[in-house]
């Protein structure tokens, strides 16, 4: 993200410009056949969060994904690069791993023994030499897209087509493209996507280039996972994170902290919502109201012409706000200044999400010391706060299946939420 002094000119929307509109309806949110067409479209297409590359730190290192119902093999390769593959053996099919996480110098299937390299190269197939015609270069492991932005992996299962080939041309012109051309090329993606065209993550992202480049999020350190089962349609947990017109009755708490009218917004539509809110001086969205560790952007000196007063102003900004933005169509990101939390949401049915959070600190947070490294002061807090929204959420969900239940309007204050509605109504046309 740009330095804050730095975010551009704020696109709030006000209760003068905001177009009224109206919640979506019931079967959005209950029908199988709409569920259905969300994998199938959305999710089966495109890119997910999957996880961060500090869950990979050495070579042969693993993680599982699950995605659309298939099991996919995250690792890093012997050269440090991080692959997918599906968990499936060439020979018959067997699942290849079963341990949710680990560390492996080769994949070795457990039925047959099948062994590949962490690049996927098939590299050890006992008795098969003497099969005519058999060549072990035949059978490497399928592949999945994988590629990462900022530190986060994602992966795409989506076969990838013609378009990667076209795009390639256009990357060196797009480290040069002008800022008013972010509007064109979301509108270009958005197309291609509906269309069922593959687009790579550089595209994907291209929009946000530059954007979050000051945290730093790839070197940043996990401190804490925690899963979490709620009874609600994933679409909820979207609209309920991308307002805070529910915070002062559902959040006390995170209210007396960081106001819920303080919500400024940078990113107003298409697949990228958000901005910040404030953060009372002095404070910090933790247990203790204390900041919880170093500033991620501690050893980052103010930027040439700054100077002394502009630095320190952008010292006071950045401990003093909080970005939230949700990055269709499984990811959220909050951006703190000492921490940054990430939820993954995963759709298991129209009315049942499963959300992977995760904290991540500044690597050198840990090395200060007790005195000042306390993650779990922020992740207590925001623990809380997670089952104080899924409640409200597993809550809407019940009184949207009623039968008395019909689409309410929005509030100028929700005015994210109904751009997340209008995206996500544009993509599933």
């Amino acid at each position: 993200m740009n330095r804050t002094a730095q975010v551009p000119t704020v696109l709030q929307k006000s209760e003068q410009t905001f177009v009224r509109t109206r919640t979506l309806p019931q079967s959005y949110f209950v029908s199988p056949e709409i569920f259905a067409r969300e994998q199938a479209g959305i999710f089966s297409k495109r890119w997910l969060l999957v996880g961060h590359q500090s869950q990979l730190e050495r070579s042969g290192d693993f993680f599982l994904a699950t995605i659309m119902g298939e099991s996919v093999i995250v690792t890093r390769d012997q050269k440090s690069q991080v692959r997918g593959f599906y968990n499936v053996c060439r020979h018959r099919g067997t699942r290849l791993k079963e341990d949710a996480c680990g560390h492996a110098t080769a994949i070795q299937c457990p039925y047959h023994a099948w062994t590949y390299g962490l690049d996927g190269r098939l590299v050890g197939a006992p008795h098969m030499d003497d099969v005519p015609g058999f060549d072990k270069a035949d059978y490497p492991l399928h592949p999945v897209n994988l590629e990462l932005w900022e530190g986060f992996i994602f992966v795409n299962v989506a076969e990838a087509g013609p378009l990667t080939s076209i795009l390639s041309p256009k990357r060196e012109r797009r480290n040069e493209q002008p800022a008013d051309d972010e509007a064109r090329l979301r509108s270009e993606t958005t197309a291609r996507q509906r269309s069922g065209d593959f687009v790579s993550l550089e595209r994907w992202f291209a929009p946000l280039k530059g954007k979050f480049s000051h945290w730093n999020m790839s070197i940043l350190r996990p401190a804490k996972r925690i899963e979490y089962d709620v009874r609600a349609n994933w679409k909820l947990m979207f609209e309920n994170y991308s307002e805070c017109y529910h915070c002062p009755g559902v959040h006390p708490q995170l209210q007396k902290v960081s106001p819920y009218d303080s919500a400024e917004n940078d990113l107003a539509e298409g697949p990228f919502l958000g901005g910040f809110m404030k953060i009372n001086p002095g404070k910090s969205l933790s247990m203790s109201g204390n900041a919880c560790a170093l500033l991620i952007e501690h050893d980052h000196p103010p930027s040439p012409g700054y100077g002394a007063a502009g630095g320190q102003e952008h010292d006071k900004e950045s401990t003093q706000r909080v970005f939230y933005y949700s990055i269709f169509p499984n990811m959220l990101l909050s951006l703190h200044p000492e921490y940054v939390m990430v939820h993954q949401l995963w759709p298991q049915s129209p009315e049942r999400t499963l959300i992977v959070c995760d904290w991540l600190f500044h690597p050198d947070a840990a090395r200060a010391g007790q005195a000042v490294y306390n993650p779990d002061d922020a992740i207590e807090f925001w623990d809380m706060t997670n089952k104080q929204d899924w409640h409200v959420c597993e809550l809407s969900q019940q009184g949207i299946a009623s039968r008395a239940y019909e689409p309410g309007p929005y509030s100028s204050r929700e005015s994210i939420p109904a751009a997340w509605d209008e995206y996500y109504l544009r993509i599933m046309k």
